[in-house]
């Protein structure tokens, strides 16, 4: 599922884990896709989609300049949020994770690109 690029910049792999609220569970099953996006002042930009793995992990990846050529509206770091469907339906949005300062989140893996992990979440997914 890795895919090395020779883009100028490395990929960037942003992964999150979803746990359904109440169970202490993780989130899965094929009815559910994450999608990522970075909240701008005009449009939101669509980064990327995962299915959800047995662990209720995701993993989204995208060339690394997918936002920062917004230097029209000044935006230096991107304002992440998810939207998770289940069965095309929206169920779940976060909140904007506003102004990430990824060099202090990402780690590096050769090969790969630049790895940032946003955590876990909890979803009502009733």
């Amino acid at each position: 599922m890795t895919d090395f690029t020779l883009n100028k910049e490395p990929d960037l792999i942003v992964t999150a884990r979803f746990i359904v609220k109440g169970a202490d569970a993780p989130l899965t099953g094929n009815d559910y896709v994450v999608r990522l996006y970075d909240k701008d002042v005009v449009d939101n930009d669509y980064l990327g989609e995962s299915l959800l793995d047995e662990e209720g992990r995701i993993r989204i990846t995208f060339a690394h300049d997918a936002f920062v050529n917004e230097a029209a509206f000044h935006e230096a770091k991107p304002d992440f949020f998810f939207v998770i469907l289940n069965k095309n339906k929206i169920i779940f949005t976060s909140k904007v994770l506003e102004d990430l300062s990824l060099k202090d989140l990402e780690r590096f893996k050769m090969g790969e690109g630049e790895w940032v992990d946003l955590g876990t979440f909890l979803i009502d997914a009733h």
